[in-house]
């Protein structure tokens, strides 16, 4: 993979672009209400825009042509037009781009805007290669969480590709930093721990919870119908805190396969299911570089295009032994009903 141009410079100022959003948006939801943070304002690239969203817009679009001055890139985030693709500096020609920057401000909107779990802001960084960027291309990686109003503390995670990852834990009240260490579960098993299936919007709940429950069954048989729990789940309302949860050690797998429904959602006449688009994995660079096994439901890199549009369908293992066993039970299940 060909490396960015000055890329210590780049990623400290991607850093910094990323803290400039989390204090737009952190005074924002001490200010506001969470009426106001909620309220719908749009939509587009086929997800709803709330108030809060709005907030990171204008710092985004300043910072990155800031940015531009010194490494002229294709923007693409949602709320940049129908496409979510912006040339900077303005009046630049795409062809002339050194970087594409896949950005989302605010990943976990629903989580943050009612108070419940903190979000992220996600850049990836890849060579602009005349358009054909996939999220396999990204070079550089950062995500930086945006707080709770009552939590002090944040974590910054990023890595350079074939480097490694890193993080610091900043503390919102004294503004000092910590080195963090980290590091995905070891365990081999999935009993006694977190891990499953996204499902956490109404209309396919019921599919999404029976491939989860039979992955599981075929993984521990029936141990755990005497009550007692084996395996617990967290519905982590962000593929980016998912993709966290595992890196940190705190969940062992984690797969959202809503895009395998789609099409028999389409023969059937019903709406789509709303799904992760490639901003929303902008950062699995970063589980990667830690020792995550992040795939796509048939064992195979994540290469989605960079765009604000496309269903992405993934598979997170937190190391190789559950990949195997974890993976090949899920893989096994989804073609017995015909979704691979």
């Amino acid at each position: 993979m060909p490396h960015l141009r000055d890329e210590p410079a780049l990623l400290q100022a991607i850093r910094s672009i990323h803290e400039a959003i989390r204090a737009e948006v952190t005074e924002a939801c001490v200010t506001s209400s969470t009426d106001e943070l909620a309220t719908v304002t749009g939509k587009q690239a086929g997800d709803v825009i709330y108030a809060v969203d709005r907030l990171s817009e204008q710092v985004l679009v300043d910072r990155f042509a800031a940015l531009a001055r010194n490494w002229p890139c294709v923007l693409v985030a949602e709320g940049l037009g129908v496409d979510g693709r912006r040339v900077l500096p303005e009046g630049a020609r795409e062809r002339d781009a050194e970087i594409v920057a896949l950005v989302d401000p605010i990943d976990g909107t629903r989580g943050l805007m009612y108070q419940k779990r903190p979000a992220w802001i996600l850049t990836g960084i890849a060579p602009y290669r005349g358009g054909s960027e996939t999220l396999a291309d990204i070079r550089i990686a950062v995500q930086t969480e945006i707080p709770l109003v009552k939590q002090h503390l944040a974590d910054t995670l990023w890595a350079v590709a074939g480097v490694g990852a890193r993080a610091e834990r900043y503390d919102l009240v004294a503004g000092t930093r910590t080195p963090l260490s980290f590091r995905p579960s070891r365990a081999t098993t999935v009993a006694h721990g977190f891990g499953g299936l996204s499902k956490f919007f109404s209309g396919t709940r019921a599919e999404l919870a029976a491939i989860d429950d039979a992955v599981v069954r075929r993984l521990l048989g029936d141990r755990g119908d005497d009550g007692d729990p084996l395996v617990f789940d967290d519905e982590y309302l962000t593929s980016a805190g998912q993709l966290y949860e595992l890196a940190v050690g705190h969940d062992r797998w984690i797969a959202d396969l809503r895009p395998l429904l789609q099409p028999a959602r389409r023969a059937a006449g019903r709406p789509p299911v709303f799904c992760a688009h490639p901003y929303d994995l902008a950062c699995e660079l970063i589980a990667r570089e830690a020792g995550v096994i992040v795939t796509d439901p048939r064992g195979m890199p994540l290469a989605a295009p960079m765009d604000v549009t496309s269903d992405v369908a993934w598979m997170g293992f937190a190391n190789a032994q559950l990949a195997q066993t974890v993976g090949g039970a899920l893989t096994a299940e989804l073609r017995a009903r015909g979704l691979i």
